[in-house]
């Protein structure tokens, strides 16, 4: 788990070096063990890139001591003086792999393929495994070079066989090309802008912004959209020409081209239903199975693994199958002060659940109580992490989020059940009751109106906002433009609710995800959502 930058002129501007030192030391909250740098020119008429450099933080010199290729300062003179066309940056929170073989960004061992890689990737042994019977000889133990090689095997299609949470970045010096990359739900985050020629990517819009080539404008478009749907459904940012590479997408572009590139899909995400499952057993035996080969893969790693425990089904369900691995695993749950509460607010308080399934489930059990003031003194950092809002109830995350960290790098979390599982009824039946698809768009369209109702938009928007009123429908037509079509083999209801879940998937699960991930990253903490 780490944090990643980039900057690739288009235009053949040279990149300033500095800038991609900003950018890494504005997430350095994501990375705190490693940093490193590597600078490339670009091959403008075909033929292999020319010259490059790589060099590690100063800071962290003893990381790297025994990397030979690492120069011994950030920058030189001739560096300064040279013409770079590509510039890649590395924040590293070692998990995998934790000597300085680790160190990012990494190469392939002719040089030719160089990347920068975010999140983790959970059948890296078998992978692993698969290209060492096809020749390939690897150098370290870590899921990052398991990402190089498989790239050098398929190319763009190893997109499709990784099984993990990701955010990357490869540069391939032969063919000239970058190519990024973010796994298909959307776990791990990467923002990019088209600036002054330029493309400009990070895991967070601080560090686009930290390179200077992006002015932190207000975006009107997702400006009306958060206050209509408390959300961002379109790829948007609230800070204008920063985007959000969506879920499943990757994003090629030619240094030096003088094209402008976008987004291409090599995922859709969201999985069909089998109706040739009849029997009730079969179905509950191949969900059990499922779900603990999901958690026992998110088990891997080279450091202690720890996981929240709320008291509810979902983090439960996790603990229950992590811990017949980790004897005596740690948990953490949070809860409030129950001082002076009605009976109504002592439901919100979990701390006696996850107590009673960290009695029966055997785990090491710690605890944060949230008091009255908590919120606000936490507020100013809180905003500053997340960089845009989000939907999703994250303020007590943010001191889960830092208990865990005192003990543990990596946290599991029970993020994503409700989606998975239908577990919104009351959601699901403002739609129920449609005739058509069209119908229950509308009802939707009206329902998730959070913050205000469609007929007050016109009246308490600004002048020059309302225009901007009518891209909300548009992105919510577009994500309703992806989900799956009406299948007669289904009944009315179980299409409607199909509807309903990939509604769910697209906006709420993603927008949650984001937001945990901006949480345990402010404290240095890998999350994992299985």
């Amino acid at each position: 788990m780490c944090g990643i930058a980039g900057i690739v002129s288009i235009n053949r501007r040279p990149v300033d070096p500095a800038a991609i030192k900003r950018m890494c030391d504005a997430i350095a909250h994501r990375g705190p063990d490693d940093a490193g740098y590597a600078f490339f020119r670009a091959a403008n008429d075909g033929g292999e890139g020319g010259a490059w450099c790589t060099f590690a933080d100063p800071k962290y010199r003893h990381v790297n001591e025994h990397l030979p290729v690492f120069g011994s300062q950030f920058f030189h003179d001739e560096m300064n003086a040279s013409h770079f066309s590509v510039a890649l940056g590395h924040r590293r929170l070692a998990i995998i792999d934790l000597t300085h073989y680790g160190h990012q960004p990494m190469a392939s061992s002719d040089c030719r393929y160089w990347i920068v890689f975010n999140g983790e990737i959970y059948n890296f042994p078998q992978l692993r495994d698969e290209l060492v019977a096809q020749g390939h000889i690897f150098r370290t133990r870590s899921d990052t070079e398991v990402i190089l090689h498989l790239w050098e095997q398929h190319g763009h299609g190893a997109l499709e066989k990784l099984d993990g949470m990701f955010a990357f970045a490869i540069y391939d010096r032969v063919q000239n090309e970058l190519t990024l990359a973010r796994d298909r739900f959307g776990v791990k985050p990467v923002y990019y802008a088209f600036s002054g020629g330029s493309l400009i990517f990070a895991s967070e819009i601080k560090a686009i912004l930290a390179s200077g080539m992006v002015s932190a404008d207000i975006n009107p478009t997702a400006l009306v959209e958060y206050f209509s749907y408390q959300n961002q459904f379109s790829p948007q940012s609230l800070f204008e020409g920063i985007k959000l590479l969506e879920p499943g997408e990757s994003l090629t572009v030619k240094p030096d081209s003088w094209r402008i590139a976008h987004p291409e899909r090599y995922h859709r995400g969201f999985a069909p239903v089998d109706t040739t499952i009849t029997d009730p057993r079969e179905a509950q035996a191949m969900v059990a199975d499922a779900f603990s080969q999901a958690v026992k893969r998110q088990l891997v790693s080279d450091v202690e693994v720890g996981s929240y425990l709320s008291g509810g089904m979902d983090s439960g369900s996790i603990v229950a199958v992590a811990g017949r691995s980790i004897p005596r695993l740690v948990t953490f749950t949070g809860g409030f002060d129950l001082t002076n509460v009605n009976g109504l607010e002592q439901g919100f308080d979990e701390r006696r659940s996850a107590e009673q399934l960290s009695h029966l489930l055997q785990t090491e059990h710690y605890d944060v109580v949230l008091h009255a003031g908590d919120m606000p003194a936490a507020m100013e950092r809180l905003t500053w992490h997340m960089d845009d809002p989000r939907v999703g109830m994250c303020h007590q995350n943010w001191y889960v989020a830092k208990l865990a960290s005192k003990f543990v790098k990596v946290c599991l979390a029970g993020a994503g059940g409700d989606e998975l599982f239908a577990g919104y009824p009351w959601r699901y039946s403002k739609g129920m009751s449609a005739a058509t698809f069209g119908e229950f768009d509308q009802h939707y369209y009206q329902y998730w109106h959070r913050l205000l109702p469609v007929n007050e938009i016109q009246s308490l928007f600004a002048p020059e906002l309302r225009p901007h009123h009518a891209a909300t429908r548009s992105s919510f037509d577009g994500i309703m433009a992806t989900a799956p079509e009406w299948r007669d083999d289904l009944s009315h209801v179980e299409n409607m609710v199909q509807r309903a879940l990939h509604f769910e998937f697209k906006t709420f699960l993603h927008g949650f995800l984001v937001t945990e991930d901006r949480i345990s990253m402010a404290h240095s903490l890998e999350t994992r959502v299985p």
